[in-house]
């Protein structure tokens, strides 16, 4: 279980945050000039958020278990004025927003120039109840993966040698892998090298990242020509197993992925949750880079 001084850890940090994204909203909202109800819950954001993340820290499998049983029952000490489960998850996609902001500005890596692309599927059903899924109808797709066909959303992320998160993106299941890094944003703070597998080759792609300083490592098809590659870039293929690695400790661990999903709002929150988690793992898949005056890269 967590120690009492990493979960105040985790409470300071979102409480801090919190009350800066109050302040912001509340400064820049416009009044319409009628009465709100401004009642505020018994649970703030900070400790929802908190909560949520104990959860995938934990390695718990059903939310309503943990929290009934452990929150409930054994963290009335940090948690005083706990609500109904019931109404616990219905205050879940009220913390969706600051939860992304969250993670977003305050808990992700920064680049270091080595970095590692993959996707992961995300099911939420199996193949064989596609045909009468409904909680996800229009907005999960079919897609394809190294696994075979799944119904569901890809989870595209960027990390660093270091295994820290460097940014992700949503997409559902039919999305191309190389999708994501057309955009700006999402490689806006990304420089040097992106290590990826053969389903990112497009040349087209290359020379639009390495306009933008960024070059695009990846292995060549057999109909393809060979080309030259230097050493460091051909080690840093072996070593893309990382960020494989970093998929499974947020499926098996953070259980970002399960089929007992009964909202959009609830899959988003829980998929965040896993997210920021994820980056208070206390290890990480990680490797060790040196660069010696010969320049030739050396991983251990």
């Amino acid at each position: 279980m967590l120690s009492d001084s990493k979960v105040i850890g985790i409470f300071y940090m979102a409480d801090d945050f919190c009350k800066f994204f109050n302040e912001t909203v509340k400064k820049h909202s416009i009044e319409d000039g009628k009465k709100h109800r401004s009642k505020p819950s018994r649970l703030s954001d900070a400790e929802m958020i908190t909560i949520l993340i104990m959860f995938h820290l934990g390695g718990y499998k059903c939310l309503k278990h943990f929290y009934i049983n452990y929150i409930c029952k054994h963290c009335h000490h940090f948690f005083p004025k706990t609500v109904y489960y019931n109404r616990f998850v219905e205050l879940e996609k009220k913390v969706a927003a600051p939860m992304l902001i969250f993670v977003k500005q305050v808990l992700l890596g920064k680049c270091t120039g080595i970095n590692f692309i993959d996707s992961t599927p995300l099911r939420v059903c199996r193949n064989q109840r596609i045909h009468c899924h409904k909680v996800f109808k229009g907005i999960a797709m079919r897609g394809q993966c190294s696994m075979g066909w799944f119904f569901g959303f890809k989870l595209h992320l960027i990390i660093n040698e270091k295994g820290e998160i460097l940014n992700f993106m949503i997409t559902p299941g039919n999305v191309d892998d190389r999708f994501p890094l057309k955009y700006e944003n999402f490689v806006r703070e990304i420089y040097g090298k992106i290590v990826a597998d053969k389903g990112y080759i497009s040349q087209e792609l290359f020379n639009e990242l390495f306009v933008n300083g960024i070059q695009l490592v990846t292995k060549i098809k057999n109909n393809m020509k060979n080309s030259l590659m230097s050493m460091a870039d051909k080690i840093l293929l072996r070593k893309r197993a990382l960020i494989e690695s970093t998929n499974d400790e947020l499926k098996n661990i953070a259980q970002i992925e399960h089929s007992r999903h009964r909202s959009f709002s609830n899959f988003i929150v829980n998929t965040i949750a896993a997210l920021a988690a994820y980056c208070f793992f206390p290890k990480k898949p990680s490797i060790r880079v040196e660069c010696y005056q010969d320049n030739q890269l050396t991983l251990f």
